[in-house]
C-alpha cells in the first residue's frame, strides 16, 4: 500500500529547474521524465553552442537532484513507521 502511495506521488510530482538565471528552464515528472524545455532566444542566438549544452545539462541534473530529494523524503515519511528504518 505505501509502495503505491509513493509511485502515485512520484507520478504527480513536477519540479522546475533552471540554469543561467533562467536562460534554461527544464521541467520534469516524478519519474525523471522532460516534461518541457524552455530556452531564451537570445542563448540561441550568440551561437554559443557549448555553452547552451552546458546550461541544459545543468538545468535537467538539477531538476533529477530535486526529484531525488522529494523522492528520498517521502520515503523517510514512510519508514518512519517501520521500526529500525526511521
Amino acid at each position: 500500500k505505501q509502495y503505491e502511495v509513493l509511485q502515485k506521488k512520484m507520478q504527480e510530482t513536477i519540479v522546475e529547474s533552471s540554469s543561467g538565471g533562467g536562460t534554461v528552464i527544464v521541467k520534469m515528472d516524478g519519474r525523471k521524465q522532460v516534461l518541457n524545455v524552455k530556452i531564451d532566444p537570445e542563448v540561441v542566438k550568440s551561437g554559443d553552442v557549448e555553452m547552451l549544452q552546458d546550461l541544459i545539462t545543468a538545468a535537467v541534473n538539477s531538476a533529477a537532484n530535486k526529484i531525488d530529494e522529494s523522492m528520498q523524503s517521502a520515503m523517510g515519511g514512510m519508514l518512519g513507521g517501520i521500526p529500525g528504518l526511521g
